[in-house]
């Protein structure tokens, strides 16, 4: 049997957003992200840097969270290592009230951010309560261990690849555009080589919001929970192609109105949608 060990966010909150969230019409995961914020009073800052068009990328967000009424909100263009190490960066991220990390590759976050004082600047803010959101590939990396690849159809470790993300919450395993995308199978096989961590499939215009040891889920999708923790079987192959043996694995979806209790690993529900 596996012992689990317990997620957590490293303070915050953080909202972590399957992608495709609404920019008009339903804005509620971004316009509960800008309340968060401060509203009037909010500085946010958005981050493009995992998208290979960062331009056009930067005036969808600033437009969307301005029409929202977020007072101030900026893009900080990170696009080598020298500028995640600049004195304009630091400085612009130690007045927001509101980071935001938005779509595309994953990798390219890790790899220019990693290690840099923007990534540190970002720990020590959101320990003091800076509010982090990410979307698709902006919210993968917020792991611990982020999925960076994969969409095999059946459950074996050929299936996914994983890398180190910038773990701003621990004991999670984010895996994105989970119901549109037919990622059950990607997520299992992730969950089965790093059963300790809390698998979590968010599908789009969904989210969850993390503050300490809970989590709540918010827009018009699902979120699937798999919990590996008590599992009693967890049979990997050699062969990387073969199939994985799970048992006793547990699994929850849950739709807007529910949290999910990290300490106990068990869902409640909060309320009911209309």
């Amino acid at each position: 049997m596996t012992a689990a060990r317990e997620p957590r966010a490293s303070s915050g909150p953080i909202m972590i957003i399957g992608g495709a969230e609404s920019h008009g019409g339903d804005d509620q995961i971004l316009d509960r992200f800008v309340e968060l914020c401060g509203r009037e009073q909010a500085v946010i800052v958005v981050i493009a840097t995992a998208s290979v068009r960062p331009h056009k990328v930067e005036r969808e967000y600033v437009k969307a969270l301005r029409h929202l009424g977020a007072g101030i909100v900026e893009p900080l263009r990170l696009e080598t290592r020298a500028q995640a190490n600049e004195e304009h960066a630091i400085n612009l991220l130690n007045r927001a009230t509101g980071v935001f990390f938005t779509g595309g590759n994953q990798l390219r976050i890790t790899q220019l951010l990693g290690g840099s004082r923007v990534d540190t600047v970002l720990h020590e803010r959101l320990a003091r309560g800076l509010v982090l959101a990410g979307t698709s590939a902006g919210a993968t990396m917020l792991a611990g261990t982020m999925i960076t690849q994969g969409n095999g159809t059946r459950v074996s470790p050929k299936t996914v690849r994983t890398s180190p993300g910038l773990e701003f919450v621990h004991g999670l395993l984010i895996d994105m555009h989970f119901a549109e995308r037919c990622r059950l199978t990607r997520l299992l096989s992730a969950i089965a080589q790093y059963p300790h961590e809390l698998g979590v499939g968010i599908d789009e215009n969904t989210a969850i919001l993390v503050t300490g040891t809970r989590f709540e889920v918010l827009g018009t999708g699902s979120v699937t929970v798999i919990d590996a923790g008590q599992a009693t079987t967890i049979d990997t192959p050699a062969n990387e192609h073969g199939p994985i043996a799970l048992c006793d694995v547990r699994l929850h979806v849950l739709p807007a109105g529910y949290t999910f209790e990290l300490n106990g690993r068990c869902p409640q529900i909060i309320d009911t949608p209309n």
